[in-house]
């Protein structure tokens, strides 16, 4: 019993590892193709369950293997929701790949920060900074704002293998919702 106990466990914590979100890092200035962003956020997410979960051969995100969300580094003033002019080509492409997705399709717009501040003064920005990126889509491309859920994340979720104060953490991520 002990050893199902722990075998089960085992099972559980590869599969949360396993079905750790992979995303796609943009640079700055790093051109973003429309037809990858519809790839990546056409993905159905993995449903989340209690028990482990086997995956059939129709399930598109067991068999690419691929990224599931994208992360863009969209800049802002300090201290600022305001969208950064620099930032605008990449979301404009980004707006052109939501477009090509399904009618129905939700997309998920995540803002992020770096460690750099209180967890509360964090998770405002970056909700903020989220919001702005959704009205920014919905006003200059037309994007049905029911598509699109915002949500701050704060400092909770650095780019793995950077350190929580670097500038990369900085981001607004999507993922097919």
């Amino acid at each position: 019993m002990i050893r199902t106990l722990s075998i089960l466990a085992a099972a559980s914590l590869f599969a949360c590892a396993a079905s750790a979100q992979t995303a796609m890092h943009y640079r700055e200035g790093q051109r973003v193709d429309p037809q990858e962003v519809a790839r990546i956020l056409g993905h159905q997410a993995p449903i989340k369950t209690r028990s482990i979960r086997l995956l059939d051969s129709n399930d598109k995100v067991a068999q690419s293997g691929g990224p599931v969300s994208l992360s863009l580094p969209v800049r802002f003033g300090f201290d600022s929701a305001e969208i950064a002019a620099t930032a605008r080509p990449q979301l404009d492409a980004l707006a052109e790949g939501i477009k090509l997705l399904p009618p129905s399709a939700v997309v998920m717009v995540e803002g992020h920060t770096d460690a750099v501040g209180t967890d509360e003064y964090n998770q405002r920005l970056s909700q903020r900074r989220a919001h702005a990126v959704k009205e920014y889509l919905v006003k200059q491309h037309g994007i049905d704002a029911k598509r699109l859920v915002d949500t701050g994340l704060g400092k909770t979720q650095p780019i793995e293998g950077t350190s929580p104060q670097a500038p990369e953490n900085r981001r607004v991520q999507f993922r097919g919702a």
